[in-house]
């Protein structure tokens, strides 16, 4: 049985309208549950066609990675969760306790040679969902931003 997540829901004085934080134990299990809550609360700045899909899709590949590769499954470990939301849209870190990556060393999974590979698609997919995908320096939180619309 999973442990019920406890999203704080912030209108802070100042650069945005609303701050989400969460966090969300090291298991696989308990993505759709965070993904659901945080989409419940999206803001309307979005459109319910990019709540319904994108934000849900690639919030949900976000923790997923970050439970998988940046945690390794730890369950001492959490993936903390930041959605920044205003008028221009929303911006989502998604932060694990691992000891990061190199995006850029990520290979090109469209390339011939690597279309059999399973390596990569994940960021790829995120690159399409989103209007901007950023890493931290030492790769162990990323931002997805997706524009109002």
């Amino acid at each position: 049985m999973t442990t019920p997540l406890q999203l704080e829901v912030r209108r802070p004085a100042g650069e945005f309208d609303v701050v989400m934080t969460l966090d969300v134990p090291s298991a696989l299990e308990y993505v759709g549950p965070a993904v659901e809550l945080i989409a419940r609360h999206a803001p309307a700045s979005l459109s319910a066609r990019r709540v319904r899909f994108n934000l849900r899709t690639a919030l949900a590949e976000a923790l997923a990675n970050a439970i998988a590769y940046g945690n390794r499954h730890d369950t001492s470990r959490v993936v903390r969760v930041r959605v920044e939301a205003d008028w221009q849209g929303v911006r989502i870190h998604v932060r694990d306790d691992g000891a990061g990556f190199d995006p850029a060393a990520v290979p090109d999974p469209t390339l011939p040679q690597n279309l059999e590979r399973e390596v990569g698609r994940g960021l790829f997919v995120l690159r399409h969902l989103v209007d901007h995908v950023a890493f931290n320096a030492a790769g162990n939180e990323i931002c997805l931003t997706l524009r109002a619309g």
